[in-house]
């Protein structure tokens, strides 16, 4: 079995054209998708997709385009025959306020959006997209090993006794139900922050702000999450993020959170004394 989150028709012969935003998580989906050998196309963003991964591909099969070029992003994936069509990388959250370039096709759709939020616009994509004969993969795809597994992934005795560790779960769970963000730093109890726009490590900072002990971070999903735009991930610069903050204990959602180079950020994790938890 090539991924466990792939749809039962998948056909390997047909291309994956891969959209890519920021960061590491979209280099581990190409690397993932081609050793599994399905054929792969990249649509990368100018100013946020990694230079790297883009010269990987040969021309024929890229495509660059600005942030907001929806009608763009639509011809692209018609010109490469895209079977699939797969979103990973998180595009920097100030584009919605500078730095956007909308297209016709994109103006109609935010015009039509009375909430604007990553739910909202993706889906609304993901519907153009599908409305192509494409079918937009879950961004969990390909990636099964990089999941966060339940238990004590740092293998030491987790230090948040289950009130609070519940507690924290319960609070990160409501958040994300009301659509706010996917995660929160909690103390005994005491809700310290919530992540909203500014995003994980922002928040992070914030509550490291207190400079206070036995802080907990908690990751999660909505009840109804769409995984094909809106997979929460943990990598390196989270940890370090935790680590600046004097956070020393981080709860993941298992089978929906993924950990970025999950072995590499699970070593550094356990030599730095942090300890991350897999939770159902």
């Amino acid at each position: 079995m090539l991924s466990a989150f792939l749809p039962a028709s998948f056909d390997p012969r047909r291309p994956i054209a891969l959209i890519a935003g920021q960061g590491l998580y979209p280099v581990l989906v190409a690397q993932a998708i081609r050793r599994a050998g399905v054929p792969l196309k990249l649509i990368a963003f100018d100013e946020e997709t990694r230079p790297d991964l883009v010269a990987e591909f040969p021309e024929a099969d890229r495509r660059t385009i600005l942030v907001g070029q929806l009608g763009k992003m639509l011809r692209a994936l018609e010109q490469f025959g895209a079977g699939y069509a797969y979103m990973a990388g998180q595009i920097a959250p100030r584009r919605l306020f500078k730095g956007l370039h909308p297209d016709l096709k994109a103006g109609r759709i935010l015009l039509s959006l009375k909430r604007r939020n990553a739910e909202t616009i993706f889906g609304a994509i993901a519907r153009e997209i599908e409305q192509l004969g494409i079918t937009l993969l879950d961004a969990r795809c390909f990636l099964d090993d990089q999941l966060a597994t339940a238990g004590a992934m740092t293998g030491r005795r987790f230090p948040v006794e289950k009130e609070y560790l519940d507690h924290g779960i319960h609070t990160a769970r409501e958040v994300a139900r009301l659509d706010i963000g996917q995660g929160v730093v909690v103390r005994k109890g005491t809700v310290l922050a919530v992540e909203a726009f500014e995003g994980t490590d922002e928040m992070l900072r914030r509550a490291g702000g207190f400079r206070t002990d036995q802080l907990l971070f908690v990751k999660t999903v909505k009840a109804h999450q769409d995984y094909r735009f809106d997979v929460p991930v943990f990598g390196q610069r989270t940890l370090e993020a935790m680590r600046e903050a004097g956070i020393a204990a981080a709860a993941l959602e298992a089978g929906k959170v993924i950990i970025l180079d999950r072995a590499a950020v699970v070593a550094q994790a356990r030599s730095w004394g942090i300890h991350l938890l897999g939770y159902a």
